[in-house]
């Protein structure tokens, strides 16, 4: 049967993706969008006498191919009948599965997904949301301040802790643990857990602000779960985890426990799967997947800072991953059959300085993350802190950076080591 209908128009309910596809060396992408379709549908390599009549409704449909630089874009609709709900694990099989090893492609990319509202409203979506995050932290109209604690692995618990709170105090609402720190002996989970939100009481009496502390509790699922319950039980209302590295199957358990703690997605080692854009999976996909799991906040990448290199004039590549990383931010929030939306988290390089840019290009429901922007700060992560703040308080009062610096020698001593470069 030929998988092939350039006149086919989807349902409602299908499932589309959209490939970007390099045929074999003398294959056409007919004849590759064929094998893709039939590969992630009914089919297989061959001909088997296995199969029944009635299987052929659940084919899938190729029915757009168009050139696309070095290759073709093509849109493959799925029958709803091929997917279980709510699993992430079986959609990504489906679609996602062996067709990336195949010989009749170079190179082959899912760019994009476009779900039915059965599927969407088969998941729960975030807990929380930008609303709910906004209301725990009282914080209605400005940008949301965080910090990596730095460096990212090494420190002892207590210096670790006062890492945390040197930047609550100095003005961040929200202190994390970076993606790699767990239960190592040198700071060990439960004590950290219970010594940083000791901090975090003391910066909330000294400043009259909330503050949050995103503990990693990435591991094993049980015991991730297990880990979760712990900072509900001392406290904490966050937990953070490495969203690719745990699974999507381990996310959904975590969200699925209910157990009341914004989730805040990691993408550590995203870029093996996003990065070729020639071939893989792309952010905007993993994206819609988290949102749909259920995760509050999500790092999204950032249109400058240490993924950038550096430069400030923004050429053709750099227009285009700004471009991308805008539609992250887009499907985030956009309605979504009513999944709440998810906090969009830029992160990557940041500095003070680029506050203004950040939010004239995506708004102020953002968190900015700045690590070494405030830890290498050389007044100190407290100052530093404080610059980072003055800059977020300028842009929401119209004031330009420079301006707001003449009296705000803070902001004035960061932007001359960051910006004078």
């Amino acid at each position: 049967m030929s998988y092939v209908n350039l006149k086919y128009k989807p349902a409602p309910s299908d499932l589309i993706c959209e490939f970007y596809v390099e045929p074999a060396r003398g294959r056409t992408v007919k004849f590759a969008a064929e094998n893709i379709a039939a590969e992630s549908s009914i089919g297989t390599w061959t001909d088997v006498s296995t199969s029944k009549p009635y299987i052929k409704k659940l084919a899938a449909h190729v029915f757009s191919i168009r050139k696309h630089e070095n290759g073709f874009l093509v849109k493959i609709a799925y029958p709803l009948e091929l997917f279980e709900y709510n699993n992430i694990p079986q959609i990504l099989s489906s679609v996602a599965g062996n067709i990336f090893g195949m010989k009749v492609v170079n190179n082959l990319r899912l760019d994009d997904m476009h779900l039915s509202k059965e599927i969407v409203k088969s998941f729960r979506g975030p807990k929380f949301g930008i609303a709910g995050v906004r209301k725990l932290l009282k914080v209605k109209n400005r940008p949301l301040l965080g910090t990596i604690v730095k460096p990212k692995l090494g420190l002892r618990t207590e210096d670790h802790a006062k890492v945390a709170y040197d930047a609550w105090s100095g003005g961040c609402d929200i202190v994390k643990d970076d993606e790699n720190l767990s239960n190592q002996k040198f700071n060990q989970f439960e004590k950290r857990l219970t010594q940083t939100l000791k901090m975090r009481d003391r910066a909330e009496r000294e400043t009259g602000e909330r503050k949050v502390y995103m503990i990693n509790v990435t591991a094993e699922t049980n015991e991730m779960i297990r880990r979760a319950r712990l900072v509900k039980k001392h406290g904490g209302e966050y937990a953070m985890v490495d969203i690719i590295t745990s699974g999507f199957s381990s996310l959904q358990t975590l969200r699925n426990a209910d157990i009341g703690l914004v989730l805040h997605g990691h993408r550590a080692m995203h870029a093996a799967l996003t990065r070729n854009k020639r071939h893989g999976i792309s952010m905007l996909v993993i994206a819609k997947l988290i949102r749909l799991i259920g995760l509050d906040q999500l790092h999204t990448g950032t249109i400058i800072g240490k993924l950038e290199g550096g430069k400030e004039i923004i050429d053709i590549d750099q227009e285009l991953r700004s471009k991308r990383i805008k539609e992250h931010h887009d499907v985030l929030q956009q309605d979504w059959f009513g999944l709440k939306p998810v906090f969009p988290v830029c992160s990557g390089g940041l500095h003070p300085g680029h506050v203004p840019k950040l939010v004239k290009f995506f708004g102020k429901d953002i968190i900015i993350q700045m690590g070494g922007g405030i830890h290498g700060n050389k007044l100190g992560s407290r100052l530093g802190a404080v610059s980072a703040r003055q800059a977020i308080d300028a842009v929401m009062n119209n004031i330009s950076l420079e301006n707001y610096a003449k009296t705000h020698p803070e902001l004035k001593s960061t932007l001359n080591q960051f910006c004078q470069k």
